[in-house]
């Protein structure tokens, strides 16, 4: 069996490896990690082919530690039990967030005690998706989409041609594994990689990319555009595709929650998404696939306002390109006389007072309602 030629180029060291500067850059806490040989478990969060496995193989590789790799779509109770067998192993759990409460339940003493290093790597936002026990064992690290440059790097490794390059980098959209997988396709197909030929193996049914490629990233896209575009009819196909692909119901709900607090006018289009959610949890399918696509048809249908998203966003950039501003003096606690003769609290009024931001930025405004707009 030939080897993937995403696999034929993992980089084997940190110095071969490219992205993720924030975490394997010089002085930076995973390479200080590899480096020491320091263990402890953690978690790698981030898209699809952004270096999630290559970091944990790089970093067993380092502790001179007998590695175990098991994706948690497939692995059952025998293969875990076998893996926690073998102390001072590292367990590399692929897609840790489709792990159920009781197989994260039976992981997690082994962690606790040190019997296995733990590393979990997942697309999904593992505060919703690992039990809170277990969580508080890991340390987190987020992995970000490679950027244009990076994937340059890793694509003109396999070919110099800057017209492949260049549509290959817009086509991955961050995803190297995704860039090297189509080449390799496309060679297989016709020994020759071309922008053409690139294009055409895509259009090949039998090579399109399953529900944790890129496949998975596109409908969710078109999903939750058509809802929020308020296209009944195209929200209810994407969905509907999502759903016989066998797509992960609690996926699609979460999702639908957040897209009701960020696109949605209305605040009942919270309690629906999160009726759905929660519908989803205790249902399952097939029966859920009811639930999710009567919230689909009340979220698309609603009037659509990203006032609150849009003003919150403006204040998070304020707060982290200005830092920790002084709190007004009015709007401070004053429990003690002294603070009271430092003016804390003084001409504080309960009600209507529009200056209460930091000097700063006294009259900043952030929210601009529909009306005003």
């Amino acid at each position: 069996m030939t080897e993937p030629l995403a696999a034929k180029m993992r980089p084997k060291n940190l110095d071969e490896f490219v992205g993720q500067e924030h975490l394997v850059g010089t002085e930076k806490p995973l390479r200080i990690a590899i480096e020491n040989k320091q263990r402890f478990s953690f978690v790698l969060w981030g898209p699809p082919g952004v270096g999630k496995t290559t970091i944990a193989r790089i970093y067993a590789k380092a502790l001179d530690a007998p590695m175990v790799e098991m994706s948690a779509v497939s692995a059952g109770k025998d293969e875990m039990r076998k893996a926690v067998k073998n102390p001072g192993s590292v367990l590399f759990v692929d897609e840790i967030h489709r792990f159920n409460k009781a197989q994260q339940d039976f992981l997690l003493p082994y962690v606790e005690n040190g019997t296995i290093t733990l590393i979990g790597a997942t697309t999904e936002n593992p505060s919703f998706e690992i039990i809170s026990p277990l969580l508080s064992r890991l340390r987190v690290f987020v992995l970000n989409e490679l950027s244009p440059d990076e994937m340059r790097q890793i694509v003109k490794k396999v070919t110099s041609n800057d017209s492949v390059v260049d549509w290959l980098v817009n086509m991955a959209n961050g995803d190297a594994r995704q860039a090297l997988t189509i080449i390799d396709n496309t060679l297989a197909l016709y020994k020759a990689v071309t922008v053409d030929n690139l294009k055409n193996t895509l259009q090949s049914k039998h090579l399109r990319y399953d529900k944790v490629g890129e496949e998975h990233f596109n409908i969710i896209s078109a999903f939750i555009k058509s809802m929020r575009g308020s296209n009944v009819d195209a929200a209810l196909y994407y969905l509907a595709r999502m759903v016989d692909s066998g797509e992960d119901s609690l996926f699609i709900a979460r999702r639908m929650v957040v897209f009701a607090s960020e696109d949605v006018a209305s605040p009942t289009a919270l309690v629906v998404a999160n009726s759905v959610f929660q519908a989803c949890q205790f249902i399952g399918y097939p029966e859920c696939q009811e639930n999710l696509a009567a919230g689909v048809v009340y979220l698309a249908k609603a009037p659509k306002d990203r006032s609150a998203y849009d003003a919150y966003m403006k204040a998070l950039s304020d707060v982290k390109q200005l830092g920790n501003l002084p709190i007004p003096l009015k709007l401070r606690n004053a429990p003690t006389k002294l603070m009271k003769d430092l003016n804390y609290g003084k001409d504080y009024t309960m009600y209507n007072d529009l200056d209460l931001l930091p000097e700063e930025l006294k009259g900043k405004k952030y929210y601009k309602s529909v009306v005003d707009k």
